[in-house]
């Protein structure tokens, strides 16, 4: 009686504080994991994740443990308290209950109901039959453009398509058990119907996912992607930055998905399956064969691998799939209680060497011929108050790369993380993507330790100083180099009103102008937002500070307001409005704006100028979605924007976004 009259008062409060959270996920997430330039890349390859696992939610009260680590914020200890407290109470009545979990703060339990949802247990069901499937699947088709009010250089002379992008995006869901689709997409300046686009658009991905078919967990066909243990080996799955890791407290899960999104890069095209071939014991494998984008050498050679998917001239066309790619894996896992262990293995074959310029002092040591391969150990450890996470790889010739992770909860509001990793310069893993400074799984070795620490109610802390050593060249050092990063991010939330604060200090070894000696880089960012959040009202204001110094330095502002107000059920308002102020582009700033589905929308801002936005989403039925966004960026520092085929002769920036959404 007691849990029951517990259950109905965290209810109401619930209902309360949803209704008082009209933000979007991805400001939340932003605000979590500090989106910038270092993990720009990855954010943009794992919004389409995140947006649809925000689509479609999972219920807490059927989610297994697997299913859970699908969502990539949550630690290891947050997935095994909620599967705990569901079995201890027989399921959750309401999402009120999220706040009987002690593991999570402030920031996660407002985070965590775009990605959840509870309902009551239903009955354990087998994989349902063609016929339930097809007469219970849900289809959804998005159509989204974007119109510029604008003609770059190249729209009057060099591109060979209209200035318009577009794209639809067809999906077929069945519960968890079937999820298919289809997506078209076309950048601004790409042939439609033409130069090689026959069927239409530039881009198109397609994939078949299916889950719970007994033993075999997972099985996707057609274009998907794929994560082994830390991602030494593979991982074109997730990758977040170092605040990301602290909030995850170092956790990673083997993974298959589906590839859904408009990048022509980082997936793989064929098949993979997860199967459970005994107790406690799964088999993972894939098998892909893809053409790539590449400029060859006069030999015919693979010179460089393009990932940008931009075919606008004739030039860009005559590189797209120039090349092509043979991979196959398999991740062995077994886990038994507290106690994880993994082996994995890649292999990787091109049509022709890879024979990239290797005079030049930062490719020194990038992947050079042909037959690439990889093996590694992963092993996690998970103890109620500490957990030992972490892979070792060694590529074909020998060479190592390991990361490993040690958190510990200090108290029911402190845990802590320290996170190693040593990457041999000559390591070489074609699609690893894991934990570092440098952007790649090469030439580095270093130490972040971290806290997340819940101060007081309402009040947390999240901090932490990571020193990283490159022992030769990389990007922008000609010689072994140094970086020190540091953060501090305090938030606080109290009722209707949060308040964040965050500091980044980043120092880094960087050339001088004649390349003789290294100067300290010394980067600091700053933001400070204040937040109100009523029923249907909800504002923000926000000043954005960066500076940069080396060799000159650079000084950087924005002040931005925004603003969220839902004046019917079915229609919702935002607009922005900001200032920024920067010497150049080191001093750039970076703010979440508000754009359609499956849209990143983080722009950078730099220069002299003011940029203003208007968002309308207006969900007519059920069924029918509208959305229609207008943006401008007006500079006052110049007469022209960007430059080559993409210059823009004028001052102002300004186009139009429309979304239509059909479900049936």
């Amino acid at each position: 009686m007691k849990h029951l009259l517990l259950t109905c008062l965290l209810g109401l409060f619930s209902l309360t504080s949803t209704a008082q959270q009209p933000l979007e996920w991805d400001e939340l997430l932003e605000e979590l994991y500090a989106t910038n330039d270092e993990n720009r890349d990855a954010w943009e390859d794992d919004y389409d994740v995140l947006a649809d696992l925000a689509a479609h939610p999972l219920n807490l009260n059927t989610a297994s443990r697997e299913e859970l680590a699908r969502i990539p914020f949550l630690t290891a200890e947050q997935i095994e308290d909620l599967q705990a407290y569901v079995y201890q109470y027989h399921g959750m009545q309401s999402l009120g209950e999220l706040a009987m979990i002690e593991s999570l703060d402030a920031l996660h339990r407002q985070l965590l109901p775009y990605f959840v949802y509870v309902s009551p247990v239903e009955e354990q069901r087998k994989f349902p039959s063609l016929k339930a499937i097809a007469k219970g699947g849900k289809h959804c088709f998005l159509l989204t453009a974007n119109v510029p009010f604008y003609q770059r250089e190249g729209d009057q002379q060099g591109y060979l398509g209209y200035p318009y992008t577009h794209s639809f995006r067809y999906s077929f869901r069945y519960s968890d058990y079937v999820q298919a689709g289809l997506v078209g997409a076309q950048d601004a300046g790409e042939p439609f119907l033409a130069h090689g686009n026959g069927l239409g658009y530039d881009h198109y991905s397609f994939y078949l996912l299916l889950r719970k078919m007994g033993r075999v967990k997972a099985l996707a066909i057609g274009r998907y992607k794929v994560s082994f243990g830390q991602g030494l080996v593979i991982n074109n799955s997730l990758g977040f930055g170092k605040l990301a890791m602290l909030s995850m407290l170092g956790r990673q899960a083997t993974a298959i998905r589906a590839h859904s999104s408009r990048s022509a890069a980082n997936y793989l095209q064929g098949a993979a399956s997860t199967i459970e071939i005994a107790k406690h014991l799964n088999l993972t494998t894939f098998l892909s064969f893809r053409s790539i984008d590449a400029t060859l050498t006069d030999d015919g050679t693979i010179k460089t691998i393009l990932k940008t998917g931009y075919h606008r001239t004739l030039r860009e066309i005559s590189r797209k799939d120039a090349a092509s790619q043979l991979a196959a894996g398999a991740h062995v896992g077994w886990s038994s209680g507290a106690i994880s262990l993994s082996l994995s293995g890649v292999y990787s074959r091109f049509n022709k060497d890879l024979t990239p310029n290797t005079s030049l002092y930062y490719r020194h040591y990038a992947p050079v011929g042909n037959d690439f391969w990889n093996v590694s150990a992963d092993y996690s450890y998970q103890h109620p108050r500490w957990a030992l996470t972490g892979e070792t790889a060694i590529d074909g010739k020998g060479h190592i790369a390991t990361v490993n992770n040690l958190s510990f909860q200090a108290a029911h509001n402190l845990s802590l993380l320290a996170v190693q990793r040593y990457y041999d310069y000559q390591y070489t893993a074609l699609f690893a993507r894991s934990f570092g400074d440098n952007g790649t799984v090469q030439n580095e070795s270093g130490l972040l330790i971290g806290a997340n620490w819940g101060l007081t109610r309402g009040l947390s802390l999240m901090a932490y100083t990571d020193f990283a050593y490159f022992s030769h060249p990389r990007f922008g050092a000609h010689t072994a180099s140094k970086a020190w990063d540091n953060l501090l991010m305090l938030t606080y939330n109290r009722q209707r009103w949060s308040l964040l604060a965050r500091y980044r200090l980043r120092i880094r070894g960087r050339d001088n102008a004649d390349k003789t000696m290294l100067l300290n880089e010394v980067a600091q960012r700053g933001r400070l937002a204040l937040t109100y959040s009523a029923a249907s009202l909800a504002c923000k204001s926000q000043l954005d500070v960066a500076t940069s110094s080396s060799v000159k330095r650079s000084i950087g502002y924005m002040v931005s307001e925004s603003g969220t107000w839902k004046p019917l059920s079915w229609l919702t308002l935002n607009g922005m409005i900001g200032y920024f102020q920067t010497t150049d582009f080191s001093s750039r700033i970076y703010v979440y704006e508000r754009g359609p589905l499956y849209s990143f929308s983080f722009p950078a801002f730099f220069g002299k100028g003011m940029h203003y936005s208007l968002f309308a989403r207006a969900d007519l039925s059920s069924r029918l979605m509208i959305i229609l966004r207008s943006a401008t960026t007006h500079y006052f520092d110049r007469d022209h924007i960007s430059s080559g085929l993409q210059q823009v002769n004028s001052s102002t920036l300004s186009g139009l976004d429309i979304q239509l959404r059909w479900r049936f």
